[in-house]
């Protein structure tokens, strides 16, 4: 990651950026913001003139270069940051840090009094927006190393800086997991990952579950599931148990790392990027980490729930009948839709023996999410407004984007079937939804203080964007860790 040093004495000033914000009128040109710290002699002049000529409206993520050979600075970069709020500054600082590749460091000059939000939003735009996953040679890799934050008062921005840090190594750890091919990852490999993470976070107890320990205490789901794999099932549970913690909420993630449908077959275009349908478990992970790295007074309890769904002799069939942790039975005809299966393992086994007081799953469960809400946007499922209030604007504020859905009851009775006690992947209706409600039926207790989120749509982008990069997005961290930060 970049190294980020916040100073009141800039001293590197070989490339200097100066941040803009649009005008008065509509479609004026940007104006220069007054920083806390003075730029060399003559350079807000050079500025003021510099504007009309570049056309630069001030628009945040705006980038405009200058060379000044034999000057001080050599380059100056005028950084457009539109509304100066939290999402501006971050789209502005994942803008410079692309702008800036070809620099080994730069030095902003912040503007006098910004919020430490913004402040915050800067630095995860920076880490975020430079953020890139290869496994060969990277001939092209970015030789910006130091970015130095100038401002008036350095200590009034140490935490926000240090959360944000925090936030984009988890995010970006998020990000690694589920980048990661198949031919690497498996449930071993993941668990091995988070034993390896856990061992710097003092406070973290971890308990991995092999396919003796599954079988042993009932999890038919993910033993199914992972049966066809010659890489066994995984389950992780990772706790966060700080004495001070007055509330416990448990998050499950749901962590196939390669589906290839199993017998229900997919379609190779369909298949080729299913080595990111462990995005929701490298996400809980990477969020519970969070928590403990920024020693945050809420109990936290991971579990990710681990198989490869592969076709083989082992491989479970369409209408094979599973018995699940606690004894709920489910129908499935679909081999597809196998996400649910583990999910609903580890949900009944949370609230059968954990008995937190709050329940949050997301998983990379449908195609459906992205028809209903486009590529950007989680679908958000709960009988509890305010719990979907509270976790939908931790979300929006961290940068990300879901959309609460309804939970309707005139959808339960395809539920139904005639072996089982639940069909897990009828076809009549919304499949998102369906599948919500599925996973409702094994909340037990903790109906009305359980929320799923279907993130299968943002968990990967296509081409960079703000903060985003080409790939795996990590979604989820940011919005959970600032929902969790929240918690009383």
């Amino acid at each position: 990651m970049l190294a980020i040093r916040l100073t009141a004495e800039p001293e590197r000033l070989g490339a200097l950026v100066l941040p803009v914000r649009p005008g008065a009128a509509d479609d004026a040109q940007a104006e220069p913001m007054p920083t806390g710290v003075a730029p060399p002699d003559g350079i807000i002049d050079e500025v003021a003139a510099l504007i009309p000529v570049a056309r630069l409206h001030g628009r945040a993520g705006e980038v405009h270069t200058q060379l000044r050979p034999g000057g001080t600075p050599r380059r100056l970069l005028l950084l457009g940051i539109g509304a100066a709020d939290e999402a501006a500054w971050r789209a502005g600082g994942a803008a410079l840090a692309r702008a800036a590749k070809d620099e080994t460091h730069v030095t902003l000059a912040l503007p006098a009094g910004v919020a430490p939000e913004a402040v915050r939003g800067l630095v995860e735009g920076l880490l975020l927006g430079s953020y890139r996953f290869r496994l060969g040679a990277d001939t092209d890799a970015p030789t910006l190393t130091d970015v130095d934050l100038a401002v008036a008062d350095s200590e009034a921005y140490e935490q926000a800086v240090t959360v944000a840090r925090t936030t984009a190594r988890m995010t970006r750890l998020a990000r690694d997991l589920t980048n990661m091919p198949s031919s690497v990852k498996n449930p071993q490999w993941f668990a091995e990952q988070v034993a390896e993470a856990v061992a710097d976070l003092p406070g973290l107890t971890l308990r991995v579950r092999e396919p003796e320990q599954l079988a042993a205490e009932g999890f038919g789901g993910i033993l199914a599931v992972g049966g066809g794999s010659a890489s066994g099932p995984r389950l992780v549970e990772l706790d966060w148990r700080p004495a001070e913690a007055r509330t416990h909420v448990v998050l499950v993630g749901k962590g196939i790392t390669f589906d290839t449908g199993g017998i229900s077959i997919k379609p190779v275009p369909a298949m080729k990027l299913m080595r990111k349908d462990m995005a929701g478990a490298a996400a809980v992970v990477a969020a519970t980490l969070g928590v403990a790295a920024l020693r945050l007074p809420v109990r936290v309890t991971t579990l990710a729930p681990l198989a490869e769904n592969m076709v083989s002799g082992a491989a479970f069939r369409p209408g094979d009948v599973i018995r699940h942790y606690g004894g709920l039975t489910s129908e499935t005809t679909n081999s597809d839709a196998e996400g649910r299966l583990v999910l609903a393992d580890a949900l009944a086994y949370a609230v059968q023996e954990l008995k937190p007081d709050l329940l949050v799953d997301l998983a990379t469960l449908t195609g459906a999410n992205s028809v209903a809400l486009g590529t950007r946007t989680g679908a958000l499922y709960s009988d509890n407004d305010q719990l979907a209030e509270e976790l939908l604007a931790a979300i929006s504020s961290a940068g990300e984007s879901a959309w609460r859905m309804p939970l309707p009851n005139d959808y339960v009775e395809h539920l139904g079937s005639d072996l089982a006690d639940l069909h897990s992947a009828p076809t009549q209706g919304a499949s998102s939804v369906l599948a919500a409600l599925y996973l409702r039926e094994f909340t037990g207790d903790l109906r009305d203080r359980w929320l799923h989120i279907d993130m299968s749509a943002p968990s990967w982008c296509e081409r960079a964007d703000a903060e985003l990069t080409r790939g795996a997005t990590g979604w989820g961290v940011r919005g959970l860790l600032r929902w969790l930060a929240a918690l009383d």
